[in-house]
């Protein structure tokens, strides 16, 4: 049985979702993902995607997804939407530099998610030069923890490097994310320390999913009094305003809602967050499945075209009010929880509430 909301936090919620509406209706892209390849240099226990260091699948030439910007600019300002280029590992791409000068010659910002690994001060300094404007690093715990996580030894010092690296420099939007497991929940504060040693500002966690490599892993899992717990000291963190912390953005998250991000929960996939997938498949946030890919650059589809035309399982989901969600008297906010959490079938995978119950 989900906690009462308190009224205060109904009322808002209430306002935001009418928002929400508006949104949806509109479905303005405002972020597009690139899948640039699905080659990586770690082997992280919590990967779904089938990266490795040779991968089967060669990487986009970038020639390619320039004919998605330009379908893109036909009816967007390139200027108000943003290029996260993402992996794999991004770094693994010789070209990436000249893959983000062309993104950034057709008037798109543009940033990368990374491991960090292969980030050195020469790789970034091109980067710089090619437009790069933000940067996500991930850390997943302090030395042997981020190292068991992320499958190679080493990988942690690389990381903390980039990451310092990159705060030093001020030169662009950065944060760090961190993959909270049982390992790295029990060292939270001290994680948060070392980072607020760094200098750095904005810290973004998230839990794991039980898909791909992590479904039958249960160090990966949180139970509930963990992830309780990751919801009060994230809430905590920010009210000691040392360092801006904030939940990922998937699962709706009841009483902490409004406290544990800087709005409210909303899975945009598909609504202002669309993708293009390493094969070319169109789809939103890339974290989901290929059951609700949308059509494809290879099979010559026009990605403006099917972003107006489809997507509409992402924009109405009154399909997802089945199983247990059809009963929940908070469905209205939360709407089925994120994409990525259904399964090929239309089958909620896990639910973000249910884990913050007693």
């Amino acid at each position: 049985m989900a906690e009462r909301l308190s009224l205060r936090r109904r009322l808002a919620l209430e306002m935001v979702r009418r928002l929400q509406d508006g949104v949806i209706e509109e479905h303005p892209l405002r972020q597009l993902f690139w899948e640039c390849t699905l080659r990586c240099n770690l082997s992280c226990r919590h990967c779904g995607s089938d990266c490795k260091t040779v991968s089967s699948l060669k990487d986009m030439p970038i020639e390619d997804f320039l004919k998605v910007l330009d379908s893109v600019s036909k009816e967007c300002d390139p200027h108000k939407v943003m290029i996260n280029v993402t992996g794999g590992e991004p770094l693994m791409r010789p070209d990436l530099d000249k893959c983000g000068k062309a993104i950034y010659d057709k008037g798109f910002p543009w940033g990368m998610v990374t491991n960090g690994y292969a980030l050195t001060p020469e790789r970034y300094k091109r980067l710089l030069a090619s437009g790069l404007r933000a940067m996500t690093i991930s850390l997943d715990g302090i030395g042997d923890n981020h190292d068991w996580m992320r499958g190679r030894k080493g990988s942690f010092e690389r990381a903390a490097a980039a990451i310092k690296m990159v705060i030093d420099s001020g030169e662009i939007e950065f944060d760090v994310v961190t993959c909270v497991n049982k390992r790295s929940f029990q060292e939270l504060p001290r994680l948060k320390e070392f980072l607020i040693g760094l200098g750095l500002k904005s810290w973004r966690l998230f839990t794991v999913f039980p898909v791909g490599r992590a479904a039958d892993d249960p160090e990966l899992q949180l139970d509930k009094d963990q992830f309780r717990g990751l919801m009060e000291f994230i809430r905590d963190t920010r009210k000691e305003g040392r360092i801006m912390a904030s939940y990922g953005c998937e699962g709706f998250l009841g009483n902490f809602e409004g406290d544990v991000r800087d709005g409210f929960y909303m899975c945009n996939a598909g609504v202002t967050v669309g993708s293009v997938l390493a094969d070319g498949s169109f789809s939103a946030c890339p974290s989901i499945r290929a059951d609700y890919n949308q059509g494809n650059l290879y099979a010559g589809d026009d990605f403006m075209e099917i972003w107006n035309s489809r997507y509409a399982v992402f924009r109405d989901r009154s399909w997802m009010k089945k199983d247990k969600c059809a009963s929940c008297k908070y469905f209205r906010f939360c709407r089925g929880n994120g994409m990525h959490l259904r399964d090929g079938d239309g089958n909620l995978i896990l639910c973000h509430l249910d884990r913050l119950q007693a």
